[in-house]
């Protein structure tokens, strides 16, 4: 029986493994991983029970220095959910040197005095000796209330974290469903999905240049799901690289999407897509506001 509620936010610069943690605690994948930056986009608040504590954890985008509305958009997210929660993870690389980003999340942290845990990633990276040099730098630089080494990627040091991060949770009502992982609609996890193919499989800047929205989501009587996706790009040099010669490239991005999909929602999907061009949509508010970047902030 939950009986006890820790709010934590999960920061950090981007590519540092912030999704890979959230889905390693979680036990499934609720947020999307590829190895480019700014690859979350929103703030995704994730559930994990473990005894009578229900941890709500909000994995947010990379914090970066933003070159778009959509960038500061992003950058807000994090900045406000480093606020008003019972504790915040700083995920760090095992580097012994303090960056820009970090430096201002410890920053923005010491403004909201909100406490903090260090958590060091990729220790499967490096040898032990470069791990105490790491927490060293950063222990001189804030009181964090705990360090913990992990690898998002193998699992390790996740109980251990969860540990620590339980010291913060304080009596209250249980705020979601034991049966539910994510406050993500399935349709906005489909339409991730298929975006992080789109990632995966286009170089440069043109997959930071998609959107993904789903205009239908139904399910027959047999179970099978329709699933209808349009992609949308901001030029249309960049619209024929997304559709590929003959298709091939659409093809290869909805395959891989749909078998994501179908162990996702535990059923066959039938997936069709659409790409379709907005200019420049980063920048335009009213786009972003269409594509339900608003609110955040």
């Amino acid at each position: 029986m939950i009986t006890k509620t820790a709010m934590i936010t999960i920061c950090g610069r981007p590519n540092v493994g912030k999704s890979t943690l959230t889905n390693a605690l979680v036990g499934e994948k609720i947020s999307i991983v590829t190895a480019k930056p700014q690859t979350t986009r929103s703030r995704i608040t994730a559930v994990v029970n473990r005894g009578s504590t229900q941890f709500v954890l909000m994995d947010t985008p990379g914090f970066h220095k933003p070159r778009t509305r959509l960038g500061d958009y992003m950058v807000g997210v994090v900045r406000q959910s480093v606020a008003d929660v019972d504790a915040v993870v700083l995920m760090v690389e095992p580097v012994a040197n303090i960056g820009p980003q970090e430096q201002a999340l410890i920053e923005r942290i010491r403004e909201a005095h909100t406490p903090a845990v260090l958590a060091v990633n990729k220790i499967d990276t490096v040898p032990p000796q470069a791990l105490l040099e790491v927490i060293a730098v950063y222990a001189a630089a804030y009181p964090f209330q705990a360090v913990v080494p992990i690898s998002a990627r193998t699992g390790d040091g996740m109980q251990l974290l969860l540990d620590e991060l339980e010291k913060f949770a304080s009596e209250g009502p249980q705020l979601f469903p034991e049966d539910m992982i994510s406050d993500q609609p399935e349709k906005q996890i489909c339409a991730e999905i298929v975006r992080e193919k789109l990632l995966l499989c286009l170089d440069k800047e043109i997959p930071h240049g998609v959107a993904v929205e789903v205009e239908r989501f139904t399910e027959r009587e047999n179970g099978i799901i329709d699933l209808e996706v349009t992609i949308y790009c901001e030029k249309a040099s960049h619209k024929g690289i997304i559709i590929g010669k003959n298709g091939a490239m659409l093809r290869k991005v909805g395959e891989m999407a749909r078998k994501d999909v179908e162990a996702f929602m535990g059923t066959k999907v039938c997936l069709r897509t659409w790409v379709k061009v907005k200019e420049n949509w980063r920048d335009s508010q009213a786009q972003l506001r269409n594509f339900g970047f608003v609110g955040d902030k």
